[in-house]
């Protein structure tokens, strides 16, 4: 049987990403895309898809996200739509208040108000491994680990995972919540570590790298966060949490080192000429220095698994954007 469902963000990178998914699975289904076509989305990105609507608005807009839902029978909601990049968090955290916080607020009682009496419908919110806050050299984090989120856009997100849970204990809304290590892969947009570097390189022109460059972040290539965030709409547990990971620690600088190397070869240059572009600058205020996910209990209890290793999505990664 075919169905609508809602994405919000869903013209962002890992929305961009879903729908696609979500298209090639379930091809009988509808996708109703809400997206307010900020800085960070492309929506050319989900152009030309058959069955894919896009709504241009704000998910601040209650009244628009329950026409939407009532209007086409929703009873499955991605909220993936947020600001994400810290820098911006740090010298504008407004919008970071009024997306992440008052935006998931407004979804959920969108949905709450139009599934009243209703039990089929259900809403996943799309979150962060930051709300943790910062690890030492050894753990992981975990779903029962308490919330430290150390920037204004950790502390947002925070927020919003709260507003989910609340909602859940409150109400009895069908909500279920991912916190999910750093993505990779296509459509990401080049303001983020790896296809800022790639753009970079391919220009020569100076890599930033933060403090020391031992900063240490998990990898997960997008389109497995995708494969998990369907499992979760499918069969996670109303009410629970789920850590998604990709279990590939890398410190920053090596990590850009492996990049530079890997887009020299694409591009044909002599060894080491991207990594002469790497400049160290001044530390980003609040940098965390490490995230690890234990991704145990989604593995246990859903069969989820990442499927692309890290060589492969990082030379699919390079491709892209070469291109």
């Amino acid at each position: 049987m075919s169905e609508t469902i809602l994405i919000t963000g869903g013209a962002g990178f890992i929305g961009s990403n879903l729908v696609h998914r979500w298209h090639r699975t379930h091809p009988q289904d509808r996708i109703v895309v809400l997206d307010k076509l900020t800085y960070a989305a492309d929506r050319t990105q989900i152009d030309g898809l058959e069955g894919v609507e896009l709504v241009v608005g704000d998910v601040q807009n209650l009244e628009l996200a329950r026409h939407l839902i009532e209007r086409h029978g929703i009873r499955k909601v991605f909220h993936l739509a947020a600001e994400s990049h810290v820098d911006r968090s740090i010298t504008g955290p407004a919008a970071f208040i009024q997306t992440n916080v008052l935006g998931t607020f407004a979804m959920l009682e969108a949905a709450r108000q139009a599934w009243a009496g209703q039990k089929d419908g259900r809403f996943l919110h799309i979150s962060t491994d930051e709300v943790y806050g910062s690890l030492g050299e050894t753990g992981k984090f975990h779903e029962a680990m308490a919330y430290a989120p150390n920037s204004p856009y950790s502390a947002s997100k925070a927020g919003s995972d709260h507003l989910v849970r609340a909602y859940h204990h409150t109400y009895g809304l069908n909500t279920v919540t991912t916190n999910c290590s750093n993505n990779y892969g296509p459509r990401q947009h080049p303001e983020k570590l790896i296809p800022l570097a790639i753009s970079r390189m391919a220009k020569g022109e100076p890599i930033p790298v933060y403090g020391d460059g031992q900063n240490v972040r998990d990898w997960l290539y997008v389109e497995d966060h995708c494969a998990a965030l369907e499992l979760v709409m499918e069969k996670g547990v109303a009410g629970e949490t789920y850590c998604v990971g990709g279990d590939n620690e890398w410190k920053n600088l090596d990590l850009l080192h492996l990049l530079c190397d890997t887009v020299d070869t694409h591009l044909g240059r002599p060894e080491g000429t991207s990594r002469k572009l790497l400049t160290f600058v001044k530390d980003r205020a609040g940098h965390d220095r490490r995230y690890a996910i234990d991704a145990t209990r989604i593995q246990a209890m859903l069969g989820w698994k990442p499927d692309i290793t890290f060589p492969e999505g990082l030379q699919n990664t390079v491709r892209w954007y070469l291109a």
